[in-house]
């Protein structure tokens, strides 16, 4: 058998592909060994986070870069095996952070491959996401804080990779709250996990633009919804998925696009899916803007009247708390605490992470409480962000977690 060696972008390679070198020789290479199958996620990693530009696959004997995003299964397989190592229902926190932190990054090449994908017209195949979607609703219903948590830290360009993610764990957070049977769980899940798929045909300089959008760029970026409905007509997705895609910006006034839908008229899951969308990016840092105060954001959402259905965003409020995971509070005590997790018997009473005493302004080791269990301090409000770097809060509620976009 001749052999069949192509020349690729080292950001290109997949797991699956034959790997012969990298351009500048064996001295320049991560590995050992010059010739060898990808099959190792780790060794895909290496590969990616090398600095490396070119390398050679032989397609004889491994995947082409042509292939389909399928090859993330293997990663999907890998989070997999590990969760069904575990007793699935008694995961700590600390282990479900774990678990999640491998979920974001598995989705988060999952998303990256079908924007690819669709970048370049090609059908996608979204019988990959089955799996991924199906560990998302285990995670969520052992500890919904965790996976929703880190998928809310985004970095620079990953944020509408990111924001897939937090979407979909959102949605089906919100769908189990309302009580839905399972099987929409899963469609509300995979819902979240496509909703934007549509932003692979808004050009890059538009869609990370770090200023304000012109009229004309903002409506170029409103295309996205139909963009989405029409890459997915061939991707083995329902109408349902296909019709959130579409309708997730439309408003309960009227006043929403592409089609300016009312009320009842639209989507109930779609109705979700604008609720989830809405309160993830208001609340994440981007570039140019420091995200709103999960609290405040809620209150503010609340506020737009006509905008949300209100028995979602009810239900929505439910789900994420009073005071959400991330928010900044006081407690009684004067002390100042960030939101890890919420008490589902007492949303008032959340899982904090104390850390700053107001009252003598000195730091304090970080002490997580459970204030369900203590009758002496409880949330008696907000507190400004602005007081702290964002990176000190998001790692009191994230730990040392946080998805990086190597």
């Amino acid at each position: 058998m001749t052999t069949n060696i192509k020349k690729i972008p080292v950001h290109e390679l997949k797991l699956g592909m034959y790997l012969t070198g990298f351009e500048g020789g064996w001295f320049a290479s991560p590995f050992w060994s010059s010739r060898f199958k990808l099959v190792n996620a780790d060794d895909l990693r290496l590969a990616l986070s090398s600095g490396l530009k070119e390398c050679w696959i032989d397609t004889n004997l491994g995947l082409d870069i042509e292939t389909p995003t399928a090859v993330v299964q293997y990663e999907i397989a890998v989070v997999q095996a590990a969760v069904q190592n575990r007793n699935r229902s008694a995961l700590t926190l600390d282990e479900e952070l774990i678990n999640a932190a491998g979920l974001c990054k598995t989705a988060r090449q999952l998303i990256i491959s079908m924007f690819s994908d669709a970048r370049l017209g090609k059908v996608m195949d979204t019988s990959i996401c089955t799996g991924l979607v199906d560990d998302i609703v285990c995670s969520v219903e052992r500890h919904p804080g965790a996976l929703i948590s880190l998928s809310r830290l985004k970095a620079g360009d990953d944020y509408t990779y990111m924001h897939s993610v937090a979407v979909c764990a959102l949605m089906v957070a919100l769908a189990k709250a309302m009580k839905l049977p399972i099987n929409d769980v899963r469609e509300a899940g995979l819902s979240g996990l496509l909703h934007d798929i549509g932003k692979a045909k808004i050009p890059l300089e538009i869609l990370n633009k770090p200023s304000t959008l012109s009229e004309e760029e903002f409506a170029t970026i409103k295309r996205h919804p139909e963009h989405g409905f029409d890459a997915l007509l061939n991707g083995g997705v329902s109408d349902r998925v296909r019709q959130v895609c579409l309708h997730h910006h439309e408003r309960m006034d009227g006043c929403g696009y592409p089609h300016k839908q009312a009320g009842k008229a639209i989507l109930l899951m779609a109705r979700m899916a604008a609720v989830c969308d809405v309160y993830d990016a208001v609340t994440s840092n981007r570039p140019y803007k420091r995200g709103w105060d999960p609290a405040d954001a809620l209150a503010k959402m609340i506020s737009w009247k006509g905008h949300f259905d209100p028995k979602v965003l009810s239900a929505f409020i439910e789900v994420v708390g009073i005071y959400p995971i991330g928010s900044l509070v006081r407690l009684k005590s004067e002390k100042l605490a960030v939101v890890v997790e919420q008490n589902r018997n007492s949303y008032t009473r959340p899982w904090v992470k104390i850390f700053y005493c107001a009252a003598s302004a000195c730091v304090l080791p970080a002490e997580l409480v459970d204030l369900a269990n203590t009758n002496d301090d409880y949330v008696v409000g907000s507190e400004d962000r602005e007081r702290f770097p964002s990176e000190v809060i998001e790692k009191l509620w994230a730990g040392n977690l946080a998805v990086k976009s190597t």
